[in-house]
C-alpha cells in the first residue's frame, strides 16, 4: 500500500514481495515527479489487445492507408503479447514480440507493427485517459531495415519493356510505363488522376492527394504530354478519369509483361526510382526534384536517387 497525504492510498496484490515493492517504489517516484498518485487501475484492466481492437475502431479509420492497417492490427491481434495487461507490459515483451515476429516477416514489417503499437499506446495515454510512466513501445530497438532497392533500367530494357507494351492486349499499360519514368508519379498517383486534374497547355497535373497526405503539381515533359495528348483523343477513354483500372490489375499486367520478356527483377516501382535518378541527372537540384516527386525528406530522396558513377564522371569532365 502507498499513502502519501492529500490522496487517496493506493494498494495492489502480489505473489512475491520483490514485485510489489517495485510497484511501490515505481508509484513513490512518480508521486515525486508529478506531485499526485495516479490512478492505475485502467491499466491494470486494460489489455494490449483491448487498446489495439479500440485504436482500430476509432483512429485507423481517419487514416488513407486504413484497410492495410486493419489487416496488420487484426493479425497482430492472434499474438500472446495481446493478451498482457498496459500495466505488466514491458519492452521486453514487446522486444520478444519483435524477435519472434522476425523468424516470419521481413524488418520493414516488423517495424511497422511496432509503430503502430507504440501509436496505440500513445493515444491511450493521451486520449483515454489510461495513466502509464512511458510508452514501453519506445524504448524498444527497431531492426535495421535493408538497403532500398537500386534497381534502374539498364541498356535496351526501357525499349523492349515498350515494345512488349506494344504487343500486348492492354493499351493502358505502355502510357502508364511512359508517365512513371517522365513525371515519378507513383502508380496510385496516376490512377487517381482524372482530366480534370491535367492542364495540357500549362504541361502541369493535379494530384489532389498524394500518399504523404498532401497535394502537389507535377509538371509534364514534353513525353508526357503527347502520351496524355494521345489518351485523351482515343474515343473510347472515360470522361473523368484518366485510368479506368484497379491497382491490383496494373500489378497483374505488370507481372505478365516483366515475365514474358525475362525481367522478372523489376518491380513497377522501381520506373519512379529511375524517374527520380533521371531528374537529377538532368541537372535539377534537391529542392526542384522533391517538388517534383513529392519526397518530404532528403533521406528518402536519396533511397529513390541512384545515379550512375559513368554519368558523374562525364559531367566532372
Amino acid at each position: 500500500m502507498v499513502r502519501r497525504k492529500g490522496t487517496a492510498p493506493r494498494s495492489k496484490s502480489f505473489d512475491k514481495k520483490t514485485d510489489a515493492e517495485k510497484w511501490a517504489r515505481d508509484l513513490e517516484a512518480e508521486v515525486d515527479r508529478c506531485g499526485f498518485l495516479p490512478d492505475t487501475k485502467l491499466a491494470e484492466d486494460t489489455t494490449l489487445a483491448d487498446i489495439m481492437t479500440r485504436y482500430r475502431e476509432e483512429v485507423t479509420p481517419r487514416k488513407r492507408g486504413a484497410k492495410i492497417e486493419v489487416f496488420r492490427i487484426n493479425a497482430m491481434l492472434r499474438h500472446d503479447i495481446m493478451h498482457r495487461t498496459l500495466a505488466l507490459l514491458s519492452s521486453s515483451d514487446i522486444a520478444a514480440y519483435r524477435d519472434e515476429r522476425l523468424q516470419s516477416v521481413g524488418p520493414a514489417a516488423v517495424v511497422r507493427e511496432i509503430a503502430t503499437i507504440s501509436q496505440a499506446i500513445d493515444t491511450a495515454m493521451k486520449d483515454w485517459n489510461i495513466y502509464l510512466v512511458r510508452n514501453p513501445a519506445k524504448l524498444v530497438r527497431r531492426p535495421s531495415l535493408p538497403r532500398g532497392r537500386d534497381r534502374r533500367l539498364e541498356g535496351d530494357e526501357e525499349q523492349r519493356i515498350l515494345a512488349a507494351c506494344d504487343r500486348g492486349r492492354i493499351r493502358w499499360l505502355k502510357p502508364m510505363v511512359v508517365l512513371a519514368v517522365e513525371t515519378s508519379m507513383r502508380r496510385g498517383e496516376m490512377l487517381s488522376l482524372r482530366w480534370s486534374d491535367i492542364d495540357l497547355d500549362r504541361r502541369v497535373a493535379h494530384l489532389s492527394m498524394t500518399k504523404n497526405g498532401s497535394s502537389r503539381d507535377v509538371p509534364l515533359s514534353t513525353r508526357a504530354v503527347e502520351t496524355l495528348s494521345g489518351l485523351m483523343q482515343q474515343p473510347d477513354r472515360d470522361p473523368e478519369k484518366v485510368f479506368m483500372v484497379s491497382e491490383n490489375a496494373v500489378r497483374l499486367a505488370w507481372d505478365r509483361l516483366r515475365n514474358r520478356i525475362g525481367l522478372e527483377n523489376i518491380n513497377f516501382h522501381d520506373l519512379r526510382h529511375e524517374g527520380v535518378s533521371r531528374l537529377f541527372e538532368k541537372g535539377l537540384d534537391v529542392m526542384e526534384v522533391s517538388a517534383i516527386s513529392g519526397h518530404k525528406t532528403l533521406t528518402m530522396l536519396k533511397r529513390y536517387t541512384h545515379l550512375r558513377a559513368e554519368d558523374l564522371a562525364l559531367r566532372l569532365g
